[in-house]
């Protein structure tokens, strides 16, 4: 029997490249449901490929029109339509590749009926942090990373016996911007902040890779997904990207995981986990790559990598108004409506204000997140 799979997200870019590893996976993996955001056309293209009959879109205008578009199944609209997709799908693996913090939800939803999830949505974590690793550990759902640094961390760590691990070590490419100075950064373009040197990402992801954000939010992830204190995980620059993590062990040795950067590896392994599958990438010689280099982070130049830290440590409510501060200030560049180093401002400024605060349940969050939200966007319009 194949496994049946639900990829959330299926229209982004982690979402385009598991249905390729589904492809290529000789029959052991089913799609049995899709999502996305406001693509409707093209979700409905891939379930007309794939024949599913289930979809769902976030968005209910993009959801009327593709419910008027396709009639060969239901068409689920809206966070509750997402919700009841997971939870009616029959999925024996759900794939959340939804970006921001709109894929907490599903990620309830998915550990709260001990479905698997492959988790692609690291806000996930960053934003529900204990509560979503405790329900996955009420529920016995297995919880598996899709991002090249924390797949190789798990793949590193796996079988290590229990006090062998002394630090995690997540690299970073650097982003567009990797060698300049705050100074710098204060003019630079949105087209320059897209042009990542190495991976072909989504808008808001690739911005969050120019700030260095995304490598606080790995930290925040690697911390829950392996229960390593903060003190010992550390972020490192490695423009090559061949190198995707480490883990030093408490004997003095290191184990590092290397490979050309592709997504199809980390999905894959997350897809078919506990097994591995064999993909037509390329192998890694490293007398054609030649040298690896690795420096410090700049955290004056990049200080969204300190801000993720200091609401890490803070803990409650931090990392969930840090991660909404975010993805507000991420918009607002993009949009035009503010400068490079307007997004860290506007974080640090949002978390001044609203603090942190005991987090009980997951209610808390959402509120939290909705606060957040409301003072970033008032920030932002200030600025304007």
């Amino acid at each position: 029997m194949p496994r049946r799979l639900l990829i959330l997200g299926s229209t982004g870019s982690i979402g385009t490249q598991a249905i390729d590893v589904v492809a290529r996976s000789g029959g052991e993996l089913e799609v049995v449901g899709l999502s996305a955001g406001r693509s409707w056309e093209p979700l409905v293209e891939q379930a007309r490929a794939l024949g599913v009959r289930r979809i769902a879109l976030a968005d209910p205008d993009a959801g009327a029109r593709a419910a008027e578009a396709w009639t060969d199944g239901e068409v689920l609209v809206g966070p509750q339509g997402l919700v009841e997709l997971v939870v009616s799908s029959g999925a024996d693996l759900v794939l959340n590749a939804i970006v921001g913090s709109a894929g907490l939800g599903p990620t309830v939803a998915t550990l709260g009926e001990g479905i698997d999830l492959a988790l692609a949505n690291k806000e996930s974590l960053v934003v529900g942090g204990e509560l979503v690793t405790a329900l996955a550990e009420a529920t016995g759902a297995r919880l598996i990373p899709v991002d090249s640094e924390h797949t190789a961390l798990h793949q590193l760590m796996a079988g290590l016996p229990v006090g062998a691990v002394e630090r995690l070590v997540i690299t970073a490419s650097g982003g567009p911007f990797r060698g300049r100075s705050r100074a710098e950064l204060a003019g630079v373009t949105v087209e320059e902040a897209l042009r990542h040197p190495t991976w072909s990402m989504g808008g808001k992801i690739t911005i969050d890779s120019a700030t260095l954000m995304n490598k606080g939010l790995e930290v925040m992830e690697a911390h829950h997904l392996f229960g390593t204190p903060y003190e010992r995980i550390d972020v490192v620059v490695h423009p090559q990207s061949i190198v995707h993590g480490l883990v030093d062990l408490v004997d003095g040795a290191s184990l590092a995981h290397l490979g050309h950067p592709d997504m199809r590896i980390p999905i894959a392994y997350a897809l078919h986990h506990p097994e591995a599958a064999p993909l037509p990438t390329r192998r890694l010689r490293l007398e054609e790559v030649g040298r690896l280099t690795f420096e410090p982070v700049d955290v004056d130049a990049f200080p969204c990598l300190r801000l993720a830290r200091e609401a890490a440590v803070a803990g409650g409510t931090a990392p969930c108004v840090l991660n909404a501060a975010n993805e507000v200030a991420v918009h607002a560049f993009l949009d035009g409506r503010l400068p490079f180093l307007g997004i860290p401002a506007v974080i640090e400024e949002t978390l001044a204000r609203l603090g942190t605060e005991p987090v009980r349940a997951f209610e808390s969050l959402y509120e939290a997140d909705r606060r957040a939200r409301r003072a970033a966007a008032d920030l932002v319009e200030a600025r304007v």
